[in-house]
């Protein structure tokens, strides 16, 4: 995984944008515009632009505050007027409201009554809620809490699937300066409760269940339990999804939507909370991210109306729960004027093409997805253009883990040949990409277009040196807006330092494996923390799943790497296998010869064992580190923490295993 002597010659690219996408991409617009205003290079493209972005880092994110007119309503001294990481201190003396920039559509009587928000579930074809509708929600729930006493800094908890209900009490408790949170409902009540208990919510709406796969989930008793275990809520109120009656004690959604109130939208400082995210947790209490309202205003604002080229004629459809950073992420898409496409359902119900159909269905022109979902339709060989009208998608995006390099042949084989695919990287963290979409770029296979402006991304070696063509630590050397002002309940900011700043001081560790190409793109090889190193080979998990996977026979796999106390080294491959297949020696030696003449022979696992199947993060993400620590004899309750995982029995498998090598 190392540059050759001579530099390759450059790839033939999947998908190049055409002249005129090229000119008519807000991209494009913002470069000429911030050449003529701000010293922007006006020739030589994104790579031009990006060098621009990140040598002039001040100057940049004035642009692009001025670019996207953001309402300062007192104004700001610098820019930044610190760039220590962490701790970094953009826009101080300034204040505005994230809320109110989301809602600024709603003052265009031109665009007032077209839908902010389509709605669309397992049951229903899409419902539109327009501008002025949300806009008037918004205002009468903001009064509501603050009649309740909720003031700037307060949290606000959403126990809530993707429903316009999710969205209006967010720009609620934004519009009143709170800190929103959320998690999605089928979260059990310990997994929400180690998540909300830290920041002790003062109201919780809720809903009485949730429908799923075509059946429907009552959740009434967790509520209850959450009720009883959240002592400093001072309301709570009812969303009747399943249609059952207010529980005693609680508030009702329509009472606190009805008024035809004005919103007042609080101003706070750039660095006021907006919300707190949570990692999955896997090895302790998730961490609890705090991120500003300024700072997800500003990144926001670029990711989708620069990178995404997201506008007032798109709709923006992201396949997400409230439990996951994109969910927030997809709400930004308001910013832009786009119409938000919000579904709440099982991904693949009725069958495994579901997605395709809503985006059919919406009008979707930007759908984003998993890779996870792309890599389910190509094994299950759905042909979405073939079943569906797609003439409206621009952009497929895919997230949560790197599209292997068949997804991307996948998709353009069997969606359209004029397809952007964008795949993109970036973490809960910062809530945003790293790398990712540039409209104006070509798409290789397997690649990330490039790295994302203002993102000074890095490979880095051990030593703390920049390499390119070769495999080294994501870092990020400048400060980005989002990043996390804090973790709460972390008064001395240990644990925050810890999570980002311990290997290099000063320059945030992401813990991904990354190659920056000699062409400007990204690839993303997994989890440092979990990367496979055989005889000085380092190889990122990801590499081996995305061969392994496509074998018809296997229908998702884990592998993990051992550190034996003599010095030796045990790789074992997991395989949860697709229903009829069989591991017998055959396909055992069908496995190691596909690694062994794809990647490498030193990559060949020592063992191949068949699961019952691949623990997964609720986020739909691969455990890996966990397995890792039962298979080194860790005890389960202390190498994960159960309510972060989708299925604790599973882990009892690999626990076993330990048990057996003992």
């Amino acid at each position: 995984m190392t540059s050759a002597a001579h530099p390759a010659p450059q790839p033939e690219p999947l998908w190049q944008p055409d002249s005129d996408r090229i000119a008519a991409a807000r991209i494009t617009r913002f470069q000429a515009w911030a050449a003529e205003r701000y010293g922007a290079p006006a020739e030589g493209g994104y790579p031009a632009l990006h060098r621009w972005s990140v040598a002039e880092l001040d100057t940049f994110w004035q642009a692009v505050a001025d670019w996207f007119d953001i309402r300062f309503s007192s104004p700001y001294e610098a820019v930044l007027a610190d760039r220590t990481m962490p701790g970094a201190q953009w826009f101080p003396g300034a204040t505005l409201n994230y809320a109110e920039h989301a809602l600024r559509t709603a003052e265009d009587s031109a665009r007032a009554e077209t839908p902010a928000l389509l709605h669309v579930d397992e049951t229903h074809e899409p419902v539109g809620i327009s501008w002025s509708e949300l806009r008037r929600q918004v205002g009468s729930l903001a009064a509501e809490l603050r009649a309740l006493g909720v003031r700037p800094g307060d949290r606000v908890s959403g126990y809530l699937p993707n429903v316009p209900q999710a969205v209006t009490a967010l720009l609620a408790s934004a519009a009143v300066g709170a800190v929103w949170t959320s998690c999605a409902p089928d979260f059990g009540a310990r997994s929400v409760l180690d998540r909300f208990q830290q920041v002790e919510p003062v109201v919780l709406f809720t809903v009485d269940g949730y429908r799923y796969g075509g059946k429907e989930h009552d959740r009434t008793d967790v509520v209850a339990e959450l009720r009883r275990e959240l002592p400093t809520l001072r309301a709570v109120v009812h969303i009747p999804l399943l249609g059952t009656p207010a529980p005693e004690g609680t508030l009702e959604w329509s009472a606190l939507t009805s008024a035809d109130t004005e919103p007042v939208f609080e101003q706070v400082p750039f660095d006021h909370p907006l919300w707190v995210l949570y990692s999955s947790g896997t090895t302790g209490l998730p961490k609890a991210i705090v991120q500003s309202q300024g700072g997800i205003l500003l990144e926001h604002f670029k990711q989708l109306g620069l990178h995404c080229d997201l506008g007032p004629e798109d709709r923006f459809f992201w396949y997400t729960s409230t439990g996951w950073m994109m969910w927030n992420f997809l709400v930004s898409g308001l910013l832009t004027g786009t119409t938000v496409v919000l579904y709440d359902g099982s991904p693949g119900f009725p069958d495994t093409g579901a997605q395709w159909g809503v985006a059919e269905r919406t009008g979707a022109t930007l759908f984003g997805t998993s890779a996870a979902y792309v890599m389910a339709c190509r094994k299950a060989e759905v042909h979405p253009a073939r079943e569906h009208d797609l003439s409206r998608v621009k952009c497929v995006a895919t997230t949560g883990s790197p599209l292997p390099p068949d997804g991307f042949r996948w998709l353009h084989d069997e969606v359209r040949e004029d397809l952007w695919i964008a795949s993109v990287s970036g973490g809960t963290d910062v809530c945003s990409c790293f790398a990712g979409a540039v409209p104006t770029l070509p798409v290789h296979i397997g690649e990330l277009q490039a790295p994302c402006l203002g993102t000074d991304l890095q490979a880095w070696d051990p030593q703390g040196r920049a390499v390119t063509g070769e495999v080294g630590e994501l870092v990020v050397t400048n400060p980005m807006p989002s990043m996390p002002i804090r973790f709460w309940n972390d008064p001395d900011g240990g644990r925050y330092r810890d999570s980002y700043f311990d290997m290099f001081p000063g320059v945030w560790r992401h813990g991904d494996w990354i190659t920056l190409t000699d062409h400007g793109s990204v690839i993303i090889h997994g989890r440092s923390d979990s990367t496979l190193n055989r005889q000085g080979v380092r190889m990122g998990s990801a590499d081996i799943y995305e061969v392994v996977e496509r074998l018809p026979e296997i229908r998702e796999s884990l592998v993990i790497g051992l550190e034996e106390p003599d010095g030796g080294y045990w790789m074992p491959l997991f395989v949860h296998l697709a229903e009829g297949a069989v591991l017998d020696e055959s396909l055992r030696a069908k496995i190691k010869q596909a690694i062994r003449e794809q990647l490498s022979p030193r990559h060949v696992p020592d063992e191949i064992i068949e699961a019952p199947g691949v623990p997964h993060t609720l986020t739909g993400k691969r455990i890996e580190v966990p397995v890792k620590r039962l298979l080194q004899g860790t005890a389960l309750d202390k190498a994960v923490n159960p309510g972060s995982v989708d299925n604790l029995d599973l882990l009892r498998f690999y626990e076993d295993i330990a048990r057996k090598r003992a």
